[in-house]
């Protein structure tokens, strides 16, 4: 029996032990076709684990797991097949030149001969290395590196492409670059599961988030679900012309209010809250009416940041 129409990662109840350690505990996760999930939480929440028995090269002790609708319990084969698998650290053959290095994965993956020159070429303009086409892999950078795993990943045309902190070792340039092609792969109908520690990477690239913690779904939202059921109430910074009259009032704006952080004083600003976007443009509006000479206002923080502090408050 298929995956749900629309999935292509459908993981229920799936628990893992290492000795004494309960690394899973009944996890639960559903990554559709045509969106970038993320899986977010904190160190030691398992996402690692999750990731590695979802890419078939770690089994679960319970629980159902399916790639693209293939049990990997008994049809391990199609869902590699179907699977791009980019971990957090990977090592690269470095007697290998940089289209030698994709040629090998290309021949694992039964790519047509045919095929392969063109379709090294693309993958190389792709992730924007074709100018080190011929050149040896130790000489790439680790941001380079990073890109050529991407490259490896994608290198069969996968349905479902799993990606462990592909973002590590980027340059501002090539992590705008590696978002813009998350969100063209999702465009076309794969499944892109993301994990990492950088959330607000995260909510630019992602539609969809879930949570986990101690080995458990904590929550599984929509991007805009999450901002509505949090009211976007965040902190916001800021700034002024006019520093002292801005704490001057802000303080007489915000007194009395429950519920609200003090306000911290900035370089040139202040940040408070948390605050809804309805009562930081009322705040901003009482600011000018006062005469406060404002000139920026932005929020400090954001829906997935508050979800996530919520869920990780226990650690602290």
């Amino acid at each position: 029996m298929g995956a749900p129409e629309g999935l292509g990662i459908e993981a229920r109840g799936v628990t893992r032990r290492f000795g004494t350690v309960q690394a899973l505990r009944g996890l639960d996760l559903t990554v559709p076709y045509g969106q970038v999930t993320a899986l977010v939480g904190p160190n030691g929440a398992g996402k690692t684990t999750l990731l590695l028995i979802l890419a078939t090269l770690l089994g679960a002790d319970e629980g159902l797991v399916r790639i693209a609708g293939h049990d990997v319990r008994t049809r391990p084969g199609e869902a590699r097949d179907a699977l791009g698998w980019m971990p957090d650290t990977f090592g690269v053959y470095d007697q290998l030149t940089v289209d030698e290095y994709l040629a090998f994965f290309a021949d694992a993956y039964g790519l047509p001969k045919d095929e392969r020159s063109r379709r090294l070429r693309a993958l190389l303009t792709l992730v924007h290395l074709e100018d080190h086409l011929g050149q040896p892999v130790h000489a790439l950078s680790r941001g380079q590196k990073q890109r050529l795993g991407v490259a490896r990943a994608l290198v069969h045309r996968p349905r479902v492409l799993l990606l462990d902190e592909p973002a590590s070792g980027l340059d501002p340039r090539s992590r705008i670059e590696l978002r813009d092609l998350l969100r063209s792969l999702a465009a076309d109908g794969v499944a892109v599961l993301v994990s990492s520690h950088i959330l607000s990477e995260l909510e630019e690239i992602a539609d969809r988030v879930v949570l986990v913690d101690h080995g458990r779904t904590v929550g599984e939202h929509s991007m805009a679900d999450l901002a509505d059921a949090s009211a976007a109430r965040v902190r916001w910074r800021l700034r002024s012309l006019d520093p002292g009259l801005l704490a001057e009032a802000l303080a007489t704006e915000l007194s009395g209010r429950s519920g609200l952080d003090p306000v911290r004083d900035l370089p040139g600003g202040a940040e408070a809250g948390p605050l809804t976007e309805t009562e930081a443009a009322g705040l901003l509006a009482a600011l000018v009416t006062r005469g406060v000479p404002v000139t920026g206002l932005a929020p400090a923080g954001s829906a997935l940041e508050t979800a996530y502090l919520a869920m990780t408050e226990n650690r602290r």
